[in-house]
């Protein structure tokens, strides 16, 4: 009977795997993890022999040898970005191949379901004297009990089915993870890479003016000490356009440092590092605020991911809204290659993120609802999250930390992500130098 032949497909249905994983090999993982080992290796000892140079007198020599140390440096957190990517896409392929494969045992069973639910009704309609006529009485306690055995697994469908939605909801949130976890080593390879560039034109420049000549290279080093008043002039003149001026925002620093105990260069470091004092914070607008999708603000290019629906655009458009603010013109981050964008003001941080300081925010600037693109409270959100990080602790390696956590996270140890606390605590020194030289 037709009750026999659907039960025999449900169980044919319930017995196909649940999903399938297309994995690298053993050998291929092993590989990659021990490349990337080596390489961990050589940045370690690399940045051993920076810190010893660092610590020598000042001379041609000795910041031509740390200059071709950072070089070097920066130069294999590009290798071992160039694995961690590797290892990750892997990662993605694997959980983009097990979505596909849940999704698809998702289908079939709600198709096996509704087919089940049809039959069950048809059967419930039908009189029990037309049952009894239609055949003999043992086909017809045969059939019962299976119709039984049909109700029986249809319970224990809707149970699979609830399981399978959860599994998928899960690998799906794990893939976002995955993404972003992408991006971050996509961003920190973006940073090596610039790092060279800029490491390699100073050691040329040097080396052009002192034609490699160590008292040529001394009275530099005297002059620009002398120049205290030329320093300011650049320092507070020339990063005014478009951002927080350098003065300003020193200012705004020691103010928060006061708060929070965290040291104003590195403040200022982070604030650098995310967007030049303000000077990029953001060139795509968010146009759905259902979705999150937007677009270049520059480009006109379509993004799907510009903003993480609705964790950060229900919060977005809440602090537009209490700022005076437009949200579909207000730029924010972009994404890049995966994961998502959405990151506000000086400070980047996601929506999200900043109604959880904003309390807190208020009651250290004194605004009824902090203002994400106020250069000020931005130096300030800064302070607080460094100081949570544990910045105040008042040491390199606390400093360090707590800005890689900034970036990362909970993932802040994961070497992929070095060079971002190095480069934050490169500017940071760069500014306390010129601090320094100020304050003389």
């Amino acid at each position: 009977m037709r009750l026999r032949a659907l039960f025999a497909v449900l169980f044919l249905l319930s017995t196909l795997p649940f999903f399938a994983f297309a994995q690298t090999t053993t050998e291929q993982r092993a590989a990659l993890q021990a490349q990337l080992d080596r390489i961990e290796q050589e940045i370690a000892n690399n940045q051993g022999t920076l810190s010893d140079l660092t610590k020598q007198r000042t001379t041609l020599e000795r910041d031509i040898g740390i200059l071709d140390k950072k070089i070097k440096a920066a130069q294999l957190q590009i290798k071992a970005s160039d694995i961690t990517l590797k290892q990750l896409q892997g990662n993605i392929s694997e959980k983009q191949s097990a979505i596909v494969q849940v999704d698809g045992k998702v289908e079939r069973t709600k198709d096996s379901l509704a087919q089940l639910l049809r039959e069950t009704r048809q059967v419930d309609d039908i009189p029990l004297a037309l049952l009894v006529l239609s055949g003999s009485l043992s086909d017809i306690f045969t059939d019962l009990d299976n119709f039984q055995s049909l109700q029986r697994s249809i319970d224990t469908s809707f149970a699979e089915m609830a399981a399978l939605r959860s599994d998928l909801n899960s690998r799906k949130t794990e893939l976002e993870d995955k993404q972003d976890e992408a991006e971050k080593v996509r961003q920190v390879q973006v940073l090596a890479k610039q790092a060279v560039q800029n490491d390699e034109k100073q050691k040329k420049s040097i080396l052009t003016v002192t034609k490699g000549q160590e008292k040529t290279y001394q009275q530099i080093i005297a002059d620009k000490q002398k120049q205290a008043a030329s320093i300011r002039a650049a320092l507070f003149g020339l990063r005014d356009s478009g951002a927080i001026p350098f003065g300003t925002a020193y200012d705004y620093a020691k103010a928060a440092s006061a708060s929070t105990g965290v040291r104003p260069a590195l403040i200022l470091a982070i604030l650098t590092q995310e967007s030049d004092l303000g000077s990029n914070v953001g060139s795509c607008y968010v146009t759905n605020i259902t979705t999150g999708s937007g677009v270049g603000k520059n480009t006109g290019k379509v993004f799907a991911n510009v903003m993480k629906a609705p964790r950060d655009t229900v919060p977005f458009q809440q602090i537009t809204q209490a700022v005076g603010r437009d949200w579909p013109t207000t730029p924010v981050s972009c994404p890049q290659a995966s994961g998502y964008g959405g990151a506000m003001g000086p400070a980047q941080f996601i929506p999200s993120t900043w109604v959880l300081f904003k309390n807190r925010l208020s009651g250290i600037t004194g605004e009824s609802y902090p203002d994400p693109w106020n250069g000020r409270t931005a130096v300030f959100a800064t302070a607080l999250l460094m100081k949570d990080n544990g910045a105040d602790g008042g040491t390199r390696e606390s400093e360090r930390k707590a800005a890689l956590k900034y970036f990362a996270g909970g993932n802040w140890n994961k070497a992929a992500y070095a060079f971002y606390g190095t480069q934050v605590m490169s500017h940071a020194d760069d500014i306390q130098a010129e601090i320094d030289i100020l304050n003389q």
